[in-house]
C-alpha cells in the first residue's frame, strides 16, 4: 500500500494536486452512483472535485452515507433527494452499465483515455492529451476551461 500511495503522491505533485497520506482504501461505488446523479443535476464537476478532496486529501470513507451527504450539501445539491439516491440505489444500473462498458473495452484503471487505437492510462499532462486529440483530427485550439 505504501508504494501505491507514494506513486499517487508523486503523480499528484507532478500535476500540482493536493494529496494526503492515505492509510486506507475505501469502496467508492456509492460515490460513483451519487456522482452520476450530480452530473444529471449539473453539479457533476463540483461533486467529483469534492469527492476527490474528501478521499485523497482528507482520507474520508466514501462508502459512508454521512460522508456522501456532507459532500452533497457542500456542492449545493438537495440532501433529501441525495439521500433517496443513496438509499434507493437509483443510479445502480447506470453504474453497472458503465462498469460493463469498461470491462468490454479492457479498462482496468482510471483515468483511461481511448481514441482510435491509442490508449493512455493514468493521469496525463494537457500536452499529451492534446497530441492524442489532434492526431485524431479533433482540432488544435483546445482550451483548458473546466465545466461549471
Amino acid at each position: 500500500m505504501n508504494k501505491i500511495v507514494a506513486q499517487l503522491q508523486a503523480t499528484a505533485a507532478k500535476f500540482d494536486l493536493p494529496m494526503g497520506d492515505r492509510k486506507m482504501t475505501y469502496n467508492s461505488r456509492l460515490a460513483q452512483e451519487v456522482g452520476l446523479w450530480a452530473e444529471e443535476k449539473g453539479r457533476g464537476h463540483a461533486f467529483h472535485m469534492a469527492a476527490f478532496n474528501a478521499y485523497f486529501v482528507a482520507g474520508h470513507n466514501l462508502a459512508k452515507k454521512e460522508v456522501l451527504l456532507a459532500l452533497i450539501r457542500s456542492v449545493g445539491l438537495d440532501p433529501v433527494e441525495g439521500e433517496a439516491v443513496i438509499d434507493q440505489r437509483i443510479f445502480k444500473d447506470a453504474v453497472d452499465a458503465d462498469w460493463e462498458l469498461a470491462r468490454t473495452k479492457g479498462i482496468m484503471a482510471v483515468p483511461t483515455f481511448i481514441m482510435g487505437l491509442d490508449r493512455l492510462v493514468g493521469a496525463q499532462t494537457h500536452e499529451i492529451l492534446e497530441k492524442m486529440v489532434v492526431k485524431y483530427g479533433f482540432g488544435t485550439n483546445l482550451t483548458h476551461d473546466r465545466p461549471e
